[in-house]
């Protein structure tokens, strides 16, 4: 019954971790805006923070990789746009992967 419960929860962050970064995709896309980037940097720490919890180390690391380089283009370092987008989409496709792994 544990393992069951266990799964629904990191069901449950899966679907919750996907809706987070479509918003960090759309953030991203939208502009560049300090708020935007804010938001990703955000995002990406509460990934990183609860990726782990769940049992999700490559989530967690991929998470980190986009707050740091979300902080970089926050210090204007504007050539780390493309490296936040690239840890964002290796993100997506993280989540989905587990996500399939526990249908």
């Amino acid at each position: 019954m544990v393992d069951q419960e266990l799964d629904e929860l990191r069901r449950e962050f899966l679907a919750e971790s996907a809706d987070k970064v479509r918003e960090m995709e759309a953030s991203v896309d939208g502009g560049r805006s300090t708020e935007s980037i804010e938001r990703v940097t955000y995002l990406a720490h509460q990934l990183k923070g609860s990726g782990g919890s769940y049992g999700f180390e490559r989530i967690s690391s991929e998470a980190a990789e986009v707050e740091k380089a979300a902080e970089r283009l926050l210090r204007g370092e504007t050539e780390f746009l493309e490296t936040v987008r690239e840890h964002v989409t290796a993100l997506r496709d993280e989540i989905a992967k587990q996500t399939e792994a526990l249908r």
